[in-house]
């Protein structure tokens, strides 16, 4: 995180926004600024750009709303994607994330990886329930029945979760930094 964040590129705020989301990378690329509320501090990102088809509400840490901050174009009324690649109303390249990566001399990395790293993180390093887990990355859980039944996304107990993950990521680059010096 610490290399992470020392970069300007668009794509390593996208990877960072990525890492703090939980998200899938296609998800990321096609934010767009609609789907965005910064007052209630949710994305919502409709059913048709998910991978089960189903809406799905993210919670935003400090740290992802001060990235969409950065990003956010002074004239906001033209803007659409939130992560705009170098052609006009094109997103960034589903390999840009991949090839920063790369280029910071990480082979043994990738962008989705890091939905598994928070995963692992979420079982192994907090007390947070798997079914909370399973949500904020967009998992299916349970079986039909259970399914039928679960009207809520629990989104206030993952809105603390994902606050709890950002900590525990900019923690993560701050303990660097102070080993480093």
């Amino acid at each position: 995180m610490k290399a992470l964040h020392a970069r300007t590129a668009p794509a390593s705020r996208a990877l960072e926004f990525t890492i703090l989301t939980a998200a899938r990378t296609g998800e990321v690329l096609g934010a767009r600024w609609s789907e965005i509320d910064v007052e209630v501090k949710i994305w919502t990102i409709p059913g048709a750009r998910m991978k089960g088809g189903k809406e799905h509400r993210v919670p935003l840490s400090a740290r992802a709303l001060a990235i969409l901050a950065a990003a956010r174009p002074a004239d906001a009324r033209t803007a659409d994607l939130v992560f705009p690649g170098a052609n006009p109303g094109k997103p960034l390249s589903n390999m840009a994330m991949l090839t920063l990566l790369r280029r910071m001399g990480r082979n043994d990395l990738t962008t989705h990886g890091f939905r598994s790293t928070f995963r692992d993180w979420g079982s192994e390093r907090s007390n947070y329930p798997n079914e909370l887990l399973e949500m904020a990355l967009a998992h299916s859980v349970g079986d039909k029945v259970e399914a039928a039944y679960r009207r809520g996304d629990l989104f206030d107990k993952r809105r603390s979760l994902m606050e709890v993950w950002a900590i525990f990521a900019q923690r993560t680059r701050a303990v660097s930094e102070s080993s480093v010096g």
